[in-house]
């Protein structure tokens, strides 16, 4: 099925389905990147995502295991073979008005390049619409992977992806990126991950998925972080949300569950991180946040320093406030919360965004943002527009600075 025009007497409305052509879906980012001028700016967009159980067997014939292998390639599941994705992924496309969520079915027929995957492609052409000069990808469904109860799974399925990526991804293109995916539950597993991809050609840092429940002051990560900090690679915490999880139940409608499940975890993790001393003990290690949105850390930023001034004894490792920890970490921008503008600003002048935020888009997810998200924000200064839009992230990742700008 192609897309179409439905004439509605005085206006043609444009449907768009799942194999609309990525290029087509975004037509107006590009006619807004064009009117802006971004091609003058450095455009690094952190955080976007491959819908991974499309090609699921091409992934799973890096599997190690060859029995688990097998049933990964031959099972009649094998969309999803080994995932323990929660039934929330099926609300994400909004009951199919937003098609481009659930799969890029588009051709590719007409690529010049027949040798790349196809992901390739529909990555370049996103890149192309949104003005982007770098992109990091990400997978979707295995966000939720940290909550499996098969640890031996989570570390095989993890490690096939991150070898699919570099082999069949980022060799064919310079200008994608990734942060490798760490199967946290399994230290050892993480470890051995870090030493065989650091390096990797567009590898420049590693991520968390961070919907699992294991604290990360644990002794048994300090090795990770100090692995990482040694290497001047950043790790980044990447948000999700888990509807079987015990809280989470209590929502009856998936906007409860996103609203609340892509801030939890990483709450969660960034109050541990702070209050066990970890940027004391790791002082070089750059931390993301990344997809969790700015409303929540005005929030936790004051409330920790409330709290810490009332029994500082309970976070000896500390010496300064929780807020000054959190201001000096990275964070992506995605999805602005821009319904209050006056409360958006003190977002950013919280966080200190001219010098701390990096764009991201989220494509093609259904809450994606434009670079325009950004610049058009009439609080930032000129310097912070470029700066949250590439500038910081080139210094961030010891990045090139793409030819012509």
């Amino acid at each position: 099925m192609e897309s179409e025009l439905r004439v509605d007497r005085q206006f043609p409305v444009q449907v768009m389905d799942a194999v609309t052509d990525t290029r087509e879906t975004l037509a107006h980012a590009k006619q807004q990147a064009e009117e802006r001028n971004l091609q003058d700016y450095v455009v690094f967009d952190v955080d976007s995502h491959i819908i991974e159980t499309l090609h699921w067997k091409d992934i799973a014939q890096y599997i190690e295991d060859p029995v688990i292998r097998s049933q990964a390639m031959t099972s009649e599941k094998a969309s999803s073979y080994g995932l323990n994705s929660a039934g929330g992924l099926l609300y994400q496309d909004v009951g199919g008005r937003i098609p481009h969520e659930g799969g890029l079915w588009e051709s590719i027929e007409d690529s010049e390049d027949s040798d790349v995957h196809r992901d390739v492609i529909l990555i370049q052409r996103a890149m192309e619409c949104l003005s982007v000069d770098y992109m990091v990808v990400f997978p979707t469904s295995m966000l939720q992977l940290g909550m499996s109860p098969q640890i031996p799974m989570q570390v095989l399925l993890t490690q096939a992806f991150n070898r699919f990526m570099v082999e069949h991804i980022l060799k064919s293109d310079n200008r994608i990126k990734t942060l490798i995916c760490l199967p946290f539950n399994d230290p050892a597993a993480s470890m051995r991950t870090i030493e065989e991809f650091a390096g990797e050609p567009g590898v420049i840092g590693f991520m968390i998925t961070s919907v699992r429940n294991k604290p990360v002051q644990d002794n048994q990560y300090m090795k990770i972080y100090a692995a990482l900090e040694e290497r001047g690679l950043p790790l980044a915490f990447h948000a999700g949300y888990y509807w079987h999880e015990p809280v989470m139940e209590q929502f009856h409608r998936f906007l409860g569950v996103h609203s609340v499940g892509f801030v939890l975890w990483n709450l969660v993790h960034l109050v541990n991180w702070i209050i066990h001393g970890l940027p004391e003990r790791f002082p070089n290690l750059k931390v993301m946040w990344v997809e969790s949105g700015l409303s929540w850390l005005p929030f936790i930023m004051q409330r920790l320093d409330n709290e810490y001034m009332l029994r500082s004894s309970e976070a000896p490792a500390l010496k300064r406030l929780p807020s000054e920890y959190i201001r000096e970490m990275f964070f992506s921008g995605q999805p602005l919360e821009r319904t209050n503008m006056k409360a958006l600003e003190m977002n950013f002048e919280m966080v200190s965004a001219e010098t701390q935020l990096l764009y991201a888009s989220d494509w093609p997810h259904q809450d994606f943002d434009l670079p325009s998200s950004i610049f058009d924000l009439p609080f930032l200064s000129e310097q912070g527009k470029r700066n949250i839009l590439g500038e910081t992230a080139l210094k961030l990742f010891n990045l090139e600075r793409p030819s012509g700008k």
